[in-house]
């Protein structure tokens, strides 16, 4: 009979022992920080445009924190430097996928980069959310779009071009696949227009040589040139139309990667008077949007700006963090899951994702830049507008060769290494 007592006790006692290591473990686990990496170019050509996009972040991390995290846990952000190098890009994100072992990753400005990395999410089957506009031409289920497809950004402007500036275009761009493509489907547009292409030049990114291009400018007098130049390129680009005695009355240039941040970087009257496309600016009046910048300047000083990168960094975050809290884990495959059809009210008005190609639903506005550095809206789309990766210029397989032409062109890269 002793004996039998001394067995329930001895399995009472172990079953205590498992009972209370299991519920340390739950509540080890329920304290344990959700981990995130943040992958944007620190230093190099990009970092004029990617560090805010990084502060922007933080700030989104910071407020869900402040409430208490998402599902009672902290979110610990890793950062890491891009360095404006696309292989150091696909580096850094297998770092943070293998050796950190974040469940998302929050990166990338250019579409050489993005597209350099995406190999790396689809080998792991993890988890992208991009903040920039691109080119489209791509819908991957391991990417999240937060910033505008070609029909929320670049169609919409060359309309407007058209029916505001003139029908004579010159485009412009850095070389890699970003300004080829986007130049591919203006081309495309202006034919169906009736409109002109009178000169198409690229610079390699990061170049401050744009004498050639700006000569080619000068001899073709154009009704207006669509630039999609990236980096700090610009400023040099700006300042050699300057001296060359073309400004925004005499030739108005539209930019599809120019926004408040990066004209902080300019002589602000070598490009008043141009004008820029986006989803978001600063200059919108809405009380979500006053909240949103006067948080971004309480935390990074009263003369940083907004900007439509910063504001889709932002908004990415808190649709992510919806995702977990609907998940009720954080898993990365429910965490894809979930993030299709969440909506949030953000600073640039109510955006979605789209469940069938995770791009967002976005509305389109046109600035003209002003000499404070801030931009008048001069035409928007008054409604969000649904994202279409894949212009309907072309077919799918027509648009697949061509970005293969290019990457095969570019000794399998997606940019011109030079």
């Amino acid at each position: 009979m002793n004996n039998k007592k001394n067995v329930l006790l001895l399995l009472a006692f172990g079953l205590s022992i498992i009972i209370f290591f299991f519920i340390h473990t739950q509540i080890s686990l329920g304290r344990k920080p959700i981990k995130v990496g943040i992958l944007h170019s620190l230093t190099g050509t990009m970092a004029i445009s990617e560090r805010s996009v990084v502060d922007a972040t933080l700030l989104a991390i910071a407020e869900i924190n402040a409430q208490g995290g998402v599902l009672g846990r902290k979110i610990q952000p890793i950062v890491v430097d891009g360095e404006s190098n696309w292989q150091t890009f696909a580096e850094k994100a297998e770092q943070l996928i293998v050796q950190e072992k974040v469940v998302t990753v929050f990166g990338c400005w250019t579409s050489a980069s993005r597209k350099t990395v995406s190999p790396v999410f689809n080998k792991y089957n993890h988890l992208l959310i991009y903040p920039v506009q691109y080119e489209g031409l791509e819908s991957s289920p391991n990417i999240v779009y937060t910033g505008a497809a070609p029909n929320q950004q670049i169609i919409p402007a060359v309309k407007w071009s058209f029916d505001n500036l003139g029908k004579r275009f010159f485009l412009v761009g850095s070389d890699y696949i970003f300004p080829r493509t986007a130049n591919a489907i203006i081309k495309d547009q202006v034919t169906a227009l009736q409109g002109q292409i009178i000169g198409e030049e690229y610079i390699l990114l990061g170049s401050r040589d744009v004498a050639g291009v700006i000569q080619k400018i000068v001899e073709t007098q154009p009704d207006i040139i669509l630039n999609t130049i990236n980096g700090d390129s610009n400023i040099y680009f700006f300042q050699a139309l300057k001296n060359a005695g073309i400004t925004a009355d005499k030739i108005p240039t539209i930019s599809f990667s120019i926004a408040e941040e990066e004209l902080r970087n300019f002589l602000i009257t070598d490009i008043v008077g141009n004008y820029a496309v986006w989803n978001y600016f600063q200059s919108i009046d809405h009380p979500n949007n006053h909240d949103f910048t006067k948080k971004f300047q309480q935390k990074y000083g009263k003369g940083r700006v907004t900007s439509d990168p910063i504001e889709a960094a932002y908004f990415g975050v808190h649709l992510w963090a919806q995702a977990i809290k609907d998940a009720g884990i954080d898993d990365v495959n429910a965490i894809r899951e979930n993030i299709k059809d969440q909506s949030f009210h953000a600073p640039e008005g109510i955006v979605y994702i789209d469940p069938d190609n995770q791009h967002t639903w976005k509305t389109v506005r046109i600035g003209k830049i002003k000499l404070d550095g801030q931009f008048e809206i001069v035409w928007n789309s008054d409604k969000p507008i649904r994202p279409q990766p894949y212009p309907l210029s072309r077919s799918q397989a027509e648009w697949e060769t061509f970005l293969k032409s290019l990457y095969q062109g570019w000794n399998n890269n997606w940019a011109n290494p030079g």
